[in-house]
């Protein structure tokens, strides 16, 4: 009998209530090729790994570079490129052993030479790499990017073709976890040289990951093959990959359930009970380091000079029922900056966290009336919010509560992904604007960094000398009490500033196909299909891999 996979439940397989899920792969059965196919969110503005940012760009990126070291299955740091390395007893010299068969995706030799002029990419301000601040540490890192020295002077040396020296200008305990960001990913001088900003494309990309480009259709796929030159090659079990820029997480649902996704970017909140009932095995529910938050941009009318206001706002949003009402996920309310999935650090939160709803508003309408707003005089701005995802939902049901609690009139806006990046990350045009973060790594710092003045993710163009010297100071003390008091000043000094508003924790959904073996949920929410595997029910194929968890095979 031949049936829809749309609509008739249990057409291949293990559903009921309706819910339709083929569990067929593209590809894989008998020995075939083997295809992953990814919901990725939205179409990434950037593949160049020094100027892209956002979630979508970096799980591609993830497969087609390798930096010195990677994630592991629990965000730990493993050998990418560097097979081993030493740090010098001041904490000041890193040196990187490289692999002697890591080669690009052309042939050519990966060498300590192009990690030198990757970094000093990375931190050229001509370049303007949003994430040229994770590599402050280095020595000279800060003037080069304010544009006051050469990238050439940047600490970083190769002593011969397999061995880097990297020189910090202070001890700094998160420094090597930095290195697995896919900011500090080798380029291939040449072909950067010969296309420039088109490097990227397929035909002109060389890469040093275990895929390569293939093909890039804008706002349809990405498609990717297998490196055969990747050192670890013949420990890679799937042949393609394909990256589908779904923003819509309902369309993105369909497709899956169809068969056309083997993993989803995320999962409509209305369906999470329906899909923890009917395929429980699928779902995956990961704690993650990230937080959801609403930024405000203390730049500019209303909320320059404005605490209170910037409070009253904080203060009014339930964030309780936006988590157990309207998310319905497990994600928890934030009423700090740092996760609590952070090891190792208990986070600053805001005192009246456990008041009452009654007072938490009636102090948010004092704070709200202190600032000069009043129903006669209500708060009017506007609220910046990307396609897809649950900015416009979280926007409405936010402007809803603010209405309701202050009487304040915002008005949602919203723009296509690419475009909302230019435009928060420029701050002239933002009010209030959907913001988020998932930390580059397991340390306070990732989240603490990107609101320093100087950085170039200080999208609410926060700027606070109280807070900048606590988190500088904090980068470079030893693990312990004194870099704690450190952390926690800072982190206080920002929730106390208010330029965003916390709202939740992030919670990553993932649906994935249950042929695909090798996921292990991990709180940095890094992939690499490197890792995974595909094998189909019934399966004879050979090539699939007893020991393939998802570790990294170096040794």
């Amino acid at each position: 009998m031949l049936c829809s996979a749309v609509i008739v439940a249990g057409c291949g397989g293990q559903e009921d209530d309706g819910f339709a899920n083929r569990l067929s792969p593209a590809s894989g059965a008998n020995g075939g090729p083997k295809t992953m196919r990814y919901g990725n969110g939205s179409e990434p503005g950037s593949l160049d790994p020094h100027k892209a940012s956002g979630v979508p760009a970096s799980n591609v990126l993830h497969d087609l570079y390798e930096g010195l070291v990677i994630t592991g299955d629990h965000a730990q740091i493993v050998p990418g490129v560097a097979k081993s390395w030493e740090i010098s007893d001041d904490r000041l010299t890193y040196t990187f052993h490289l692999r002697d068969d890591a080669k690009w995706s052309n042939g050519a030799p990966v060498t300590a030479q192009d990690f030198v002029y990757s970094l000093r990419r990375s931190v050229d301000p001509k370049v303007a790499s949003p994430y040229a601040d994770i590599h402050s540490p280095i020595v000279n890192a800060e003037p080069i990017i304010a544009g006051k020295k050469d990238p050439d002077t940047l600490g970083v040396k190769a002593l011969d073709p397999h061995t880097l020296q990297i020189r910090l200008k202070e001890p700094t305990p998160f420094f090597l976890k930095t290195l697995a960001h896919t900011s500090s990913d080798p380029v291939y001088k040449p072909a950067v040289k010969k296309w420039g900003d088109s490097f990227t494309q397929p035909g002109h990309a060389v890469t040093n990951g275990a895929y390569e480009m293939k093909t890039w259709r804008v706002n349809e796929r990405i498609t990717l093959k297998r490196n055969p030159y990747y050192w670890d090659n013949a420990h890679t079990r799937i042949d393609q990959v394909e990256y589908f820029p779904i923003d819509d997480p309902k369309s993105e649902l369909s497709r899956y359930q169809a068969g056309g996704l083997d993993w989803t970017y995320t999962m409509p909140p209305s369906e999470i009970g329906r899909i923890k009932k009917t395929i429980p095995g699928q779902y995956h529910a990961v704690p993650t380091l990230g937080i959801a938050y609403l930024g405000l941009n203390v730049r500019r009318a209303p909320f320059k000079n404005s605490p209170k206001l910037r409070m009253a706002l904080s203060m009014a949003l339930n964030r309780r029922v936006i988590t157990e009402k309207i998310l319905r996920g497990g994600e928890a309310p934030a009423y700090s900056l740092i996760p609590p999935a952070m090891n190792d650090y208990d986070p600053v939160e805001y005192q009246w966290k456990n008041w009452s709803d009654a007072k938490r508003e009636a102090m948010a309408r004092k704070l709200y009336h202190e600032a000069g707003y009043s129903d006669a005089h209500p708060l009017k701005a506007e609220y910046l919010y990307p396609s897809g995802g649950q900015g416009k939902v979280i926007g409405i049901v936010a402007a809803a509560m603010w209405r309701k609690v202050l009487g304040a009139d915002i008005t949602p806006v919203n723009q296509e992904w690419k475009v909302f990046l230019q435009t928060t990350r420029e701050g002239y045009e933002t009010q209030i604007f959907w913001g988020g973060w998932i930390g580059d790594y397991e340390d306070p710092n990732t989240f603490l960094s990107i609101f320093n003045s100087k950085a170039a993710l200080d999208y609410p163009g926060y700027d606070s000398a109280v807070y900048d010297a606590a988190q500088e100071a904090s980068s470079h003390t030893p693990n312990g009490p004194k870099r704690t008091a450190l952390l926690h000043k800072a982190e206080g000094t920002l929730l106390h500033d208010a330029p965003i508003i916390p709202v939740w924790f992030w919670t990553n959904h993932h649906l994935v196909k249950p042929y695909v073996k090798g996921f292990t949920g991990n709180a940095l929410d890094n992939y690499y299909t490197k890792n995974f595997d595909i094998v189909p029910a019934g399966s004879s194929d050979r090539r699939a891999a007893s020991d393939n968890k998802g570790a990294s095979h170096a040794p």
